[in-house]
């Protein structure tokens, strides 16, 4: 209750939830000593696989013994997600204190609640400088929070697609201004980027990123894998190849963001042996992506059928999720809920092959988009339903054994969902 007073508190810091600019963070960090200048960085950017990137760089690295930080936004359950110090999430009280401290130092100076625990981020992380930081860029990289470290040792640009639309001009909607934001202003050091959706996304990063005078690591130009009928992935760059299992996570678009966090690993120079991918690769630790949901309240109601959420939300997302899906051979039920900002009919049109939809409000996210109106979005598609809740739409499901319900649409929902489980 004492960590969540001082979350409310903070949230009444500015009256916009986001207000793009760097000039706030940098102030207050200025005031705590610029922390952000004294550390070792990784920098994560893109639209999609930034979470399952950073996860396999820190499984990598652990299974070479090597420790980091890592700071990752919006968490699913609580919001000590975003704080790992040491590869150990932050306690309650530990994170507490850390905020009541940043919060005295920022003495009622309006800035954004992402900001300030952006500025705490740093601040901590400052005790630990030995420890290289795995740091997500969310939104527009260029005026986000974490872009005012003057250093790093590498930027990964994951998939690119379109999302958060609402904060461009209506004129400049487009993927070519989402590249230059999230691209433009990175810092020269090393740049990998991973395989993207199409050739043209690839060419319009290469293009952006041409000036900077980092070392490219560019997927099929730098590095390339294939998957193997008998299960491994075979992974190649300059310093030769290497057979690595195939990953813990499910989803194929899931080895592309692996491949990534080994091309970046591989060119570090940290010491990692192969043995340490092999192993690391096979380890990742992931919630909300491609998640079974195997035993618990919710899964109770599903009996004799597999329950899996993932958080994806734009179309992408839904284009990744519809080619893992595709693979399997059942029958398809959608449960989706989601925010109110995003291009509901374009993510849904990228499924096929589904029996059916249910649509739901999202607990707790006034944000969002109610079930009924989503509902309505979709009244063009067969077999739409609404209901309220996670739970009637569960219970509300015709189904046979062994068919697969899938929760989707927000990351705000799969939190909802693994905490009602």
């Amino acid at each position: 209750m004492k960590l969540q007073t001082i979350l409310n508190r903070l949230q009444k810091l500015h009256p916009k939830e986001i207000d793009l600019s760097l000039d706030r963070v940098k102030n207050l960090c200025n005031k705590l000593g610029d922390p952000q200048k004294k550390l070792k960085y990784i920098s994560v950017v893109g639209t999609n696989g930034k979470y399952s990137t950073i996860q396999a760089v820190r499984s990598i690295l652990k299974s070479a013994n090597i420790n980091c930080n890592i700071y990752t936004s919006p968490h699913i359950q609580k919001i000590n997600e975003r704080f790992i110090f040491n590869d150990e999430e932050i306690s309650d009280d530990s994170l507490s204190n850390l905020l009541i401290e940043v919060e005295n130092v920022n003495s009622g100076e309006q800035i954004t609640y992402f900001e300030i625990l952006t500025a705490a981020y740093f601040y901590h992380a400052s005790k630990f400088k030995d420890k290289i930081n795995i740091i997500e860029s969310g939104l527009f990289h260029r005026f986000d929070a974490t872009n005012i470290i003057d250093n790093n040792l590498s930027s990964i640009v994951t998939s690119i697609g379109l999302d958060h639309l609402d904060w461009l001009p209506k004129n400049e909607q487009n993927i070519e201004k989402i590249v230059y934001e999230k691209t433009s202003s990175l810092l020269k050091s090393n740049i990998t980027v991973s395989k993207q959706s199409t050739e043209e996304i690839l060419k319009l990063i290469s293009k952006s990123i041409q000036n900077n005078q980092s070392k490219k690591i560019i997927y099929k130009d730098h590095f390339n894998y294939s998957l193997n009928e008998n299960n491994f992935i075979y992974y190649e760059d300059e310093y030769g190849g290497i057979k690595v299992p195939k990953p813990n996570l499910l989803g194929n678009f899931q080895i592309d963001n692996c491949a990534a966090a080994i091309a970046t690993i591989r060119n570090l120079q940290l010491g990692v042996k192969d043995e340490n991918i092999k192993e690391g690769v096979t380890k990742i630790k992931s919630i909300a992506r491609l998640q079974e949901i195997t035993s618990g309240k919710l899964k109770n109601i599903c009996k004799n059928n597999r329950l899996y959420l993932d958080g994806s939300h734009n179309p992408l997302g839904a284009k990744a999720l519809n080619e893992y899906l595709n693979t399997l051979n059942c029958n398809k039920h959608l449960i989706l809920g989601m925010m109110s900002n995003k291009n509901h009919e374009e993510y849904i049109s990228y499924f096929n092959n589904i029996s059916s939809i249910t649509t739901i409000d999202v607990p707790n996210q006034p944000n969002a988009i109610t079930g009924e109106e989503l509902k309505k979005k979709l009244n063009k598609y067969p077999n739409v339903n609404y209901k309220k809740s996670i739970e009637e739409a569960l219970n509300s499901l015709i189904t046979d054994k062994d068919d697969l319900i899938m929760m989707t649409g927000s990351l705000y929902l799969a939190g909802e969902l693994l905490n009602r489980n």
